[in-house]
């Protein structure tokens, strides 16, 4: 139940972290703006089909030319007086936002400033209509990213990763959160200060039907004596994570006026991530003459509580290469220290 709390409590963090921004004045006005156009627009499209039956009835002779004018004046009268109603309900929407931003309700602009001081913005590509007055502006000096990231994990025995005890492609890791990236200088965009909340799944798989067990102070790589289809060691820990970013998507000179943009070339980051672990479990599996069946075995095993470590990345846009090294061993009191190791490809979606 703990561990359910705990999960719960992140998701929604994360889940707030990225909607909260959506409620700002910028983004309000460009809705009305969309609802503007949109009526427009349909009622332009019903006057062309109006048009086009009085064409028909032209065409069959039911009518004469003067009788077409006449009718078609008409149906542009109504059009017109359908359209200036329409957008007379959304000026009067528009007028109630504007009466809003004077009282200091909501936000100037895409971003919408947190308790922690911390600003997030809100990307107009998450709209789900055309929005022709989104015109890229840049970024706040302050955005959020959802960060997922996969790939293969290990452990280094004194110093070395060679002729590892678990299987090279068959443990791996998982890590998802969510980051701020907060541009350094305010006018220039090559450093940035990234930080924020993920949850990192390590998996480790022994070979040769080998499983840990936990014998009192140490955890130790023991043979099963029955053979195993898997054995799965898995290690989830909550962590902080900060890195110094190098992004080089320069900036944007438009009408003398400077705009900044990130993801948008190659990056590169350096830094280390601090946390705790919240829990460690073995996964087993087996199938004995035709009957499977799985042991899930829960526990501490010795584990570090406090995890810390060491990280980089490097990519383009969107997509890095990743790698990680835990600088606290796995196990607290083991003869021989073991540290983890991932390499994978990470993902930052603004």
């Amino acid at each position: 139940m703990k561990n359910f709390t705990i999960y719960l409590v992140v998701s929604l963090c994360l889940f707030l972290a990225k909607v909260q921004a959506q409620d700002s004045f910028d983004m309000r006005v460009r809705a009305i703006a969309n609802k503007i156009e949109m009526a427009t627009k349909e009622e332009k499209a019903a006057l062309k089909k109006d048009v086009e039956e009085v064409n028909v009835q032209l065409e069959n002779r039911s009518i004469s030319i003067a009788e077409a004018d006449e009718k078609k004046k008409v149906l542009a009268e109504v059009r017109a007086k359908n359209i200036e109603n329409r957008v007379a309900i959304y000026q009067k929407e528009l007028n109630e936002l504007v009466q809003l931003k004077v009282n200091g309700t909501i936000a100037d602009n895409d971003t919408l400033k947190t308790k922690g001081g911390f600003k997030i913005i809100w990307d107009p590509k998450f709209s789900t209509k055309k929005d022709t007055l989104s015109q890229k502006k840049g970024e706040a000096r302050t955005t959020s990213q959802f960060v997922f990231a996969t790939g293969i994990n290990n452990l280094v025995t004194d110093g070395a990763v060679a002729n590892s005890d678990f299987r090279y492609m068959g443990s791996h890791f998982y890590e998802w959160g969510v980051t701020w990236n907060t541009r350094i200088a305010k006018e220039n965009n090559l450093l940035h200060f990234k930080y924020g909340v993920s949850v990192m799944y390590n998996n480790l798989r022994a070979t040769d039907n080998r499983y840990f067990v936990d014998n009192g102070t140490t955890t130790d790589l023991e043979v099963n004596p029955v053979n195993m289809k898997d054995s799965r060691f898995r290690n989830v820990n909550l962590v902080v994570p900060m890195h110094l970013e190098f992004d080089f998507s320069g900036k944007t000179v438009k009408d003398g006026k400077t705009s900044f943009r990130t993801h948008e070339s190659v990056r590169f980051g350096i830094g280390g991530f601090a946390g705790v672990n919240l829990k460690s479990k073995q996964i087993i599996k087996y199938d004995i003459d035709g009957y499977k069946s799985r042991e899930v075995t829960k526990g501490d095993f010795n584990a570090n509580d406090f995890v810390y470590g060491v990280s980089t990345y490097i990519g383009y846009k969107s997509t890095s290469l990743y790698l990680k090294y835990d600088l606290s061993p796995l196990f607290e009191d083991n003869a021989i220290d073991q540290n983890n190791i991932s390499l994978g490809i990470r993902f930052d979606l603004l």
